[in-house]
């Protein structure tokens, strides 16, 4: 086992930035940042910004003709939903984002930088997402990509990068821990349960031999830069300096353990800006919030979220909540569990995945689903889960397939139950299931992310149009929290 205070043991502490003076150097430069979300959970950490999930010139003129407190957001977040997708899918997805964005961006007279946001235990499409971005943007007006800044740390979440070591850090207690605590243990990504993902798995828990190993040698080992924790920490011209011979899509992999680390690296990147470096970033969700220099959102009360409704609250919602579970992680399985103990009146309806992939049953379970979650929520709250016994199959490509299948039945649940008894409240547990929920279930397209919902790993979306108008919306990331967080979360917005 290895502790975290012995990790950081060799190198400087970190200094205190305070968040202003990132937006004060960010304000100076007038760009935007255009975030290719793979899923939606990205907006986790950050608040007030415009989330798209959909891609035309039309609704990138929304985004950057939004005014929140009077400016416009310093970023825009668009939910491509590529993890769910097989590669030729998710090339395509980021090519028609840069076209749009770009073609918006010209008639505003805006400059754009461009994130690819991932997830922060290293599942998904790299390098192609990175490649595939760095080839539009140069097709489309931009400048030819110099490095590629990878920042997967989420310390929020418990995920830490020291060294170049990718780690998920435990506490005696089961959370994230605070960075440098003595109780904390770091565990490398690699031998986590997110590194046998069926579709995105992995080997080195070292970045810059994932990136060679993602790259199939292409990208080695030794051409990456890293930038430590002794870099980071010595300050904006010291990462500039180290960034400095990238050239031709270089990656950058980067040492971080908290918020002022991320906002050191902002520095660093503008420094590096500056001096006519062109980047491109591939991180976790709170990269974000440290790059434009926003604060760290305390999480949001129910009288914050019924207190927001745009329009004015409505009258058609059903008295209960719906509670919509995809995810299979074993964290995932934990919470559903003490969900369902702590909110005893709740009720809970399975949708069996077996049943759902024969042709034979799956009409006829969906129809008695949806009626069962129907006639339930005029009584109180509903729990929609997935059956827990994850079915997969060693092929990639299938695997993807079946998941796809069973997450349009929930969308089809969803989606008719908003039809016919808007709920109260809906929060979304997963990645692809929390896209899809919103994308297709409650067809949302634009909406503003407000905040988080506990601190700095879960978000609660406003949908500013549409049949999901005044409907509070939760997207909650499949491997996050601890067992408690989904019963914390409904309880919020429920007062169970």
């Amino acid at each position: 086992m290895l502790l975290e205070a012995e990790a950081l043991a060799s190198y400087p502490a970190e200094r205190d930035i305070a968040a202003h003076e990132v937006a004060e150097r960010v304000a100076l430069s007038g760009r935007v940042l255009v975030v290719l979300d793979d899923d939606p959970t990205g907006t986790q950490s950050v608040a007030d910004l415009p989330v798209l999930t959909a891609w035309e010139t039309e609704d990138f003129r929304w985004a950057f003709g939004c005014r929140i407190d009077g400016a416009r957001p310093a970023a825009v977040y668009v939910l491509t939903n590529t993890r769910s997708l097989d590669p030729s899918e998710a090339a395509q997805r980021n090519r028609q984002v840069v076209v749009a964005a770009s073609r918006a961006a010209q008639e505003e007279g805006i400059r754009l930088a461009f994130v690819s946001r991932s997830d922060s235990t290293l599942r998904g499409h790299f390098p192609l997402e990175t490649d595939v971005l760095a080839e539009a943007i140069a097709a489309h007006g931009g400048a030819a990509v110099d490095g590629v800044v990878i920042v997967p740390a989420f310390p929020d979440a418990g995920r830490v990068t020291i060294g170049g070591h990718h780690y998920v850090r435990t506490t005696a207690g089961g959370g994230g821990g605070p960075a440098g605590s003595p109780e904390a243990s770091l565990t490398p990504v690699s031998e986590t349960e997110f590194a046998k993902d069926a579709t995105f798995g992995f080997s080195s828990s070292y970045l810059p031999a994932y990136v060679e190993e993602k790259t199939s040698g292409r990208r080695s080992a030794g051409d990456v830069i890293v930038l430590d924790l002794a870099t980071i920490r010595a300050g904006a011209g010291a990462i500039a300096d180290a960034i400095g011979p990238a050239a031709d899509s270089t990656p950058i992999v980067v040492d971080t353990t908290g918020e002022n680390d991320l906002r050191a690296l902002a520095l660093g990147l503008e420094e590096a800006e500056g001096r006519g470096k062109h980047l491109l970033y591939r991180v976790g969700p709170p990269f974000v919030r440290g790059r434009i220099g926003q604060d760290v959102r305390e999480p949001l009360t129910a009288e914050e979220v019924y207190g927001r409704v745009p329009g004015g609250a409505r009258t058609d919602l059903a008295p209960g909540g719906l509670i919509v579970v995809g995810s299979h992680v074993g964290l995932t399985t934990r919470q559903l569990a003490r969900l369902r103990e702590g909110h005893a009146s709740a009720r809970t309806i399975e949708i069996d995945v077996n049943r759902l992939l024969d042709p034979g049953t799956a009409p006829f379970h969906l129809d008695a689903t949806v009626a069962a979650v129907i006639d339930s929520l005029a009584s109180g709250d509903v729990i929609i889960h997935t059956s827990r016994a994850l079915v997969k199959t060693g092929n990639p490509a299938e695997s993807l397939q079946i998941a796809r299948t069973v997450s349009a039945a929930v969308v089809s649940v969803v989606n008719r139950t908003l039809k016919a008894t808007p709920p109260r409240f809906v929060i979304a547990k997963g990645g692809i299931t929390s896209s899809d929920v919103a994308a297709h279930g409650l067809e949302i397209r634009h909406a503003i992310v407000r905040g988080p919902m506990l601190p700095g790993i879960v978000s609660l979306w406003e949908p500013v149009s549409g049949p999901a108008r005044g409907i509070p919306y939760v997207v909650f990331a499949g491997n996050v929290g601890d067992d408690e967080s989904l019963a914390q979360v409904t309880k919020t917005l429920s007062a169970f």
